[in-house]
């Protein structure tokens, strides 16, 4: 009888506990279903629920992204993934490691367009900007077959926000260390057949004085370089009937850097592009796109007052593609691409070059059943300079054993054809070396194989991934050498590496609890074979190697305080692994041989804490690197950091 009574009072005490439990799972279920059915376009150009995607994709939310208050897209994937690191090379311009690859290998699009210009092989990635973002899609591994050269490593696509309101407009300020400023304001209208966005941005970051310890190992640096940019977008949609929209945008971007007071350094950006959507029927939809895009360098001359510009790399590019939808869920893609490159700069042979280049693409994606779908695409490029063509294939398959696990398996060619730069280049590197291309360069190519799995259940979803890359002539720079009759002048030109490969994985785990928790927590392991030239020496690397281990980690808390006010606590950081890079002693003498220079583990964390009152204001007060890691020797790759850092952010939402 006591028993009895014993297991009927725990029942009814457990039952409070078990129904709450039942009403969680059943909220994080509404919540995990709703993230994984958020559309994504990157990984086979055709919309595609991120559950259901056939190709591996991560998505950066726009929640993501104001939780970080980050400016530029250096800022939000180094706080947000692991396995990415932003070094620095010669006068500190940002070089980016994803995964063993360099920025000449990740692909870097704004809603579909690539960007013109680079500087040290990468983007410029201050003009990224982060205000009126929807989401960025980051896709691993080969997508050449799709992007065409440079998206050997991956893509990151950076999708801008459309207007959902009549009219609205947020404004915010942001202030830290060193005069760091930024101030954005974002303005947007719907109407029944037009809708318009345009956004500004205004960041500004003084240059500050640095202390090294003593007797460095190579050179270092003691004045890290601010910068002052202005950012602005405009994207206009006139919708004039059903199922048809055309859209126009246009850009303007301007950065300043001051090494040299007399001479401060100019960086511009123009663009502009004009796309055409139409769904003729239910199963078919065209697009039709021009983009323009041009990059500019410039020296300002403050005692004659010229503004000199030195570099203009300018891309206009038309592009067709067309979908078919077939009645059991097939979808065929088709496409082609035309694109003029214009490359003027001082530092080239003959100053001027031009590349046309032009592509076909075809993708066919098969739904076999409720479990298996397989994609396969495979593209032909042809450039003029060169007269180079290739063919590229890709194939990715996705098997669903359950409704909540995914499986999915790629294999993918990466193709980077030499840029115009790396073939004509003649440029003297502050006095070091004379860096020079070489026209006969070969195609760089890689062999990528991919698997993954994602499982979803109650609070959580977990992700773990491997792949292995296997890349033949790859494109960098190789050993100085003394070239015969120039004397004591170092040379240092591109050239192929026989072979390098890089292979790793990452795991990740997310949580999300109805008590406003959410966490993330993920892994990234990176290795490289040491790489050698075609003559079977190790080549000179002049950016910090990848890391072969990081860790990011990000725990937010909101709690309503009132029916007004909201609270949000958060704490994200990263950690990284030690690594040695073998380094010149002296740039300006190569007789006085290399050394190992070892970059040290560190970890950076940063707290944050914002108060909301209703959707209209919201103030957010936080710490960076709450640890106060500061390097012992700013070598040319080490962190750019001296120190905690407290900012604070005031947005007003109309």
């Amino acid at each position: 009888m006591k028993q009895r009574y014993f297991l009927t009072l725990l029942c009814a005490l457990s039952l409070p506990s078990t129904l709450l439990r039942a009403q969680q799972t059943a909220h994080d279920s509404v919540y995990w279903d709703k993230h994984l059915s958020e559309v994504v376009v990157t990984g086979t150009r055709i919309p595609k629920l991120l559950k259901d995607a056939p190709v591996q994709t991560q998505v950066i939310t726009a929640e993501d992204i104001a939780r970080a208050d980050a400016t530029n897209i250096q800022d939000l994937l180094q706080s947000e993934l692991p396995g990415v690191e932003f070094s620095y090379a010669m006068n500190q311009q940002t070089h980016l490691n994803f995964g063993g690859f360099g920025g000449q290998s990740i692909l870097f699009l704004v809603d579909g367009e690539k960007l013109a210009g680079e500087t040290m092989d990468d983007v410029d990635f201050s003009r990224l900007d982060m205000n009126n973002v929807e989401r960025i899609e980051i896709v691993r591994g080969a997508s050449s077959a799709l992007y065409g050269s440079n998206a050997g490593g991956g893509v990151i696509n950076i999708i801008t926000k459309k207007p959902k309101k009549a009219w609205g407009a947020t404004l915010d300020a942001h202030l830290a260390r060193h005069k760091e400023q930024r101030y954005r304001a974002n303005l947007s209208a719907a109407g029944k057949w037009v809708t318009n966005t345009l956004s500004a941005t205004y960041s500004f970051l003084d240059n500050y004085d640095v202390k090294n310890g003593a007797e460095p190992a190579s050179r270092v640096v003691s004045t890290i370089y601010g910068n002052e940019a202005w950012v602005l977008n405009d994207k206009l949609t006139w919708s004039p009937m059903k199922h048809f929209d055309i859209t126009a945008r246009a850009g303007y971007f301007f950065r300043q850097v001051t090494r040299t007071a007399d001479s401060p350094e100019r960086y511009r950006d123009y663009s502009a592009g004009l796309s055409a959507r139409w769904a003729p029927t239910e199963s078919d939809n065209i697009e039709l796109t021009y983009s323009f895009d041009q990059y500019d360098k410039s020296n300002l001359y403050k005692l004659v007052n010229l503004d000199m510009r030195h570099y203009s790399n300018v891309q206009n590019s038309l592009r067709a593609v067309y979908n078919h939808s077939f009645a059991g869920g097939d979808v065929l893609t088709i496409g082609a691409e035309y694109v003029y490159d214009y490359l003027n700069n001082t530092k080239l042979t003959d100053a001027v070059h031009k590349q046309k280049q032009f592509d076909v693409f075809a993708q066919y994606d098969y739904a076999i059943d409720s479990h298996w779908e397989v994609v396969g695409a495979v593209r032909y490029d042809y450039f003029s300079d060169g007269k180079v063509s290739r063919v590229t294939p890709k194939v990715s398959a996705c098997y669903k054993p359950l409704s909540n696990l995914n499986l999915r398996m790629s294999y993918g060619m990466g193709v980077r054809t030499p840029t115009l730069k790396e073939k004509y280049y003649e440029f003297d590197m502050a006095g070091i070396w004379i860096v020079c291309g070489r026209e006969n360069l070969n195609t760089e190519y890689s062999h990528n194989f991919n698997l993954s799995a994602d499982y979803t259940h109650g609070h959580f979803n977990y992700t773990i991934t491997a792949y292995y890359n296997d890349v033949h002539d790859r494109i960098t720079t190789g050993l100085p050498y003394y070239r015969e009759g120039t004397g004591q002048q170092l040379y240092l030109d591109y050239v192929n590496l026989s072979n390098y490969t890089v292979c790793g994985g990452e795991a990740a785990i997310q949580g999300r609890w109805s008590n406003g928790l959410t966490a993330r927590i993920a892994y990234a392991f990176t290795h490289e074979q040491v790489a050698k030239d075609n003559d079977g020496k190790t080549a000179n690397n002049q950016y910090l190697p990848a890391r072969k281990h990081s860790l990011t980690v990000r725990a937010d808390w909101q709690k309503a305080l009132t029916k007004a006010l909201t609270l949000n606590v958060g704490i994200n950081g990263r950690v990284l692994s030690g690594v040695d890079n073998l380094e010149y002693k002296n740039y300006y003498d190569i007789a006085a041989g290399t050394t190992t220079v070892h970059y040290p583990a560190y970890t950076i964390w940063k707290m944050t804490a914002g108060l909301r009152y209703k959707e209209l204001i919201k103030l957010t007060v936080a710490v960076d690197n709450i640890f106060n890691y500061t390097p012992q020797y700013y070598y040319l790759n080490s962190p750019l950091t001296d120190g905690a850092n407290l900012m604070t952010t005031l947005s007003v939402t109309l």
